[in-house]
């Protein structure tokens, strides 16, 4: 099945890279092009595209509430956004999380390497891993002048159990590592994140991880 991507950046000729770079994929097609948020927004709805790849600063509507409004789109739940960025910075990493990216991208990535990543993030997985991400939020929580975002509802609704995995899902274990630390399955590890993800409304787990600190179950390092 071939991945329809969208292309949002204000550089015309990063667009025209990536897309001669990502239609010489037998299994990838670029679907549309967008110069500004709005844009991105409007065609992720009119292109159907199943990645985008947004690029946080771009006039107007920055890619961090592009990204904010096509994740609290219910008719477009299927889309997944990888930011690209020549900003790395904790910050802006994190609030793009925070607005429910799946991960991100130096725009000098390797080729081959983006590629990969538009398949990861397809496929429903967040392209940072669980121990990645934790160690990314972890910085920049402990900085002096770091802000709480939105926090994502959904804490009351959570079971013990399901807080009991949320966290140790925030500390960065893995779903097998789960398992071995609660002794149950794999498959029911997995089931219970599945579940705390659905109730608090995460697409993926980086955005579990990030409930997790800001609601308190994580304490970074820097502040216990």
């Amino acid at each position: 099945m071939t991945i329809r991507v969208l292309l949002a950046d204000d550089q015309a000729l990063l667009r025209a890279t990536f897309r001669l770079l990502l239609d010489s994929a037998p299994d990838l097609e670029v679907v549309a092009e967008a110069a500004t948020g709005d844009e991105a927004v409007e065609r992720a709805r009119s292109a159907r595209a199943d990645v985008v790849l947004m690029d946080i600063r771009m006039p107007g509507t920055d890619g961090i509430e592009a990204t904010r409004r096509i994740t609290s789109d219910e008719s477009l739940a299927g889309v997944k956004i990888l930011v690209l960025t020549t900003f790395e910075t904790d910050e802006l990493v994190v609030a793009a999380l925070r607005a429910g990216a799946s991960g991100y991208l130096g725009k000098g990535v390797d080729p081959e390497a983006l590629l990969q990543a538009v398949r990861t993030v397809a496929a429903g997985e967040s392209l940072l891993s669980p121990a990645a991400t934790t160690a990314l939020i972890e910085r920049f929580l402990t900085q002096p002048d770091a802000r709480s975002g939105t926090q994502l509802p959904g804490l009351a609704e959570l079971t013990a159990r399901e807080r009991e995995i949320t966290v140790l899902a925030g500390a960065g274990l893995s779903n097998n590592e789960i398992a071995e630390e609660l002794f149950i399955s794999p498959a029911t590890a997995k089931t219970h994140v599945n579940r705390a993800m659905m109730k608090i409304g995460a697409r993926d787990r980086a955005q579990l991880v990030v409930f997790a600190y800001e609601n308190g179950l994580v304490v970074p390092r820097g502040r216990g």
